[in-house]
């Protein structure tokens, strides 16, 4: 781990990993118009908006969750668009 030198304080690396996998799903979310519906892609986009706020909020206190969240945010994309699809026949 490394020290960062202005607190003394050890900084974790599972938020940055977090991070990481968060943005990376971005680009699900911003091509889901070719799959769904506009007004979904808006839902999409502010879940994933507030995703990313939380990440930020959890980054010193709950480093590890962040991880999850990036997990969470590519799960979330595939069943919403997964569930459109089936129950509301969203079609490309």
């Amino acid at each position: 781990m490394a020290i960062d030198p202005a607190t003394g304080r050890r900084i974790s690396p599972w938020p940055f990993v977090g991070l990481v996998l968060l943005v990376s799903s971005f680009f699900l979310y911003a091509a889901a118009g070719l799959l769904a519906p506009a007004w979904a892609v808006v839902v999409l986009l502010l879940t994933w908006l507030a995703m990313f706020v939380l990440c930020f909020v959890w980054w010193s206190s709950h480093p590890k969750r962040t991880v999850v969240l990036g997990i969470v945010s590519f799960l979330w994309w595939w069943a919403a668009i997964t569930a459109g699809g089936i129950l509301l026949d969203w079609r490309a």
